[in-house]
């Protein structure tokens, strides 16, 4: 169990032939499911492959041809792209689950997703009855991600919970790459199952609807479906440790480098002209910017606290997910 790098509300695209049965569908979802529907399986090709999708993952590759082989290079990470992300109002307009009816005149369902097995997009089969073998196979040949048939009791139900479960793996098959490369260093905590679970709860809990990593301190950032900002700072040993060091070498107050060396509080300076790190300046008022920390115990010990996060951390403010539902959607662009 892990965590994916980033994670927002997406558009579902539900294709089938019966417009009632379309307009039915869509009203009976769950209204936190922005979906978007189409008959006509030609038009769905059309607006599905507008574009071609990037991946979406903040590489920069750098050749250092006085110090490495030719062969060989660097790689850097912008990170600070990664919440940023939450500045573009068409990230909701983002397809990543298809709902596809098997039995369409035009094309069945499995040729549609044939068709579009080179997108991300999660693939869920919404079969009558009399096609479960044939979404076996398909299932089994990677077609598709999942089967339902229309017949089952609490079909709506069981749709509903595989579509959130399949934005779920939309992100996390799309973080594979990242992750595996931000592990190595401050973000072990993304492979971590204790606090995978921790975050998971804090999603549920307190109603935060996306969340992404977030560069300084190493953290999770949440926003609401009303862009309200939440930063989990989360710490190890380690890490605690070097604010201790930081704050000795920078003449801190023995009151705040006694109630880090005791785990007492989390730090995060966020002065809109600082650095992030403390100055003599907040000697008198270093309180405002900590928190008392909860403990993770995982793989290693986390430490972590929640912050509001200041406007001053985004070029421009968040749309919301709140508005996107209000408001027409938006025509999607492939990132």
């Amino acid at each position: 169990m892990h965590l994916p790098v980033y994670a927002h509300p997406t558009l579902t695209v539900l294709i089938d032939d019966s417009d009632s049965f379309l307009s039915s569908l869509s009203f009976q979802l769950d209204s936190a499911l922005a979906n978007k529907t189409f008959h006509d399986t030609s038009a769905a090709l059309h607006w599905l492959c507008a574009g071609t999708p990037g991946n979406g993952i903040p590489l920069h590759v750098n050749f250092d041809m006085h110090n490495l082989p030719a062969d060989q290079c660097n790689v850097a990470l912008d990170l600070e792209r990664i919440y940023r992300i939450a500045e573009q109002r068409e990230r909701f307009a983002t397809p990543s689950v298809l709902v596809v009816d098997y039995s369409m005149p035009q094309m069945n369902g499995l040729e549609f997703c044939a068709a579009v097995a080179h997108l991300p997009c999660k693939k869920i089969l919404f079969t009558g009855a009399a096609d479960e073998k044939i979404a076996v196979v398909a299932f089994n040949r990677g077609l598709i991600d999942r089967y339902i048939k229309k017949s089952d009791d609490h079909a709506l139900d069981i749709l509903e919970m595989e579509i959130n479960a399949m934005q779920d793996c939309y992100f996390d098959s799309r973080s594979d790459t990242l992750r595996e490369l931000v592990a190595l260093h401050d973000y072990r905590f993304l492979t971590d199952p204790a606090l995978t679970e921790v975050v998971q709860e804090l999603k549920r809990t307190l109603g935060f609807v996306e969340h992404y990593i977030f560069p300084n301190p190493a953290g999770i950032l949440f926003l609401d479906r009303h862009g309200k900002a939440t930063l989990m700072m989360i710490e190890t040993e380690q890490g605690i440790q070097a604010q201790y060091e930081i704050a000795r070498d920078s003449d801190a107050p023995r009151s705040l480098l006694n109630a880090l060396l005791e785990r007492h509080v989390l730090t995060f300076f966020h002065d809109p002209h600082g650095d992030g790190m403390y100055t003599s300046g907040m000697a008198k008022h270093w309180h405002r910017y900590s928190a008392a920390p909860r403990i993770c115990y995982g793989t290693e010990t986390y430490y972590w606290a929640l912050f509001d996060l200041p406007a001053h951390y985004f070029a421009q403010r968040p749309y919301t997910y709140a508005q996107y539902l209000r408001e027409p959607q938006p025509q999607f662009i492939a990132a």
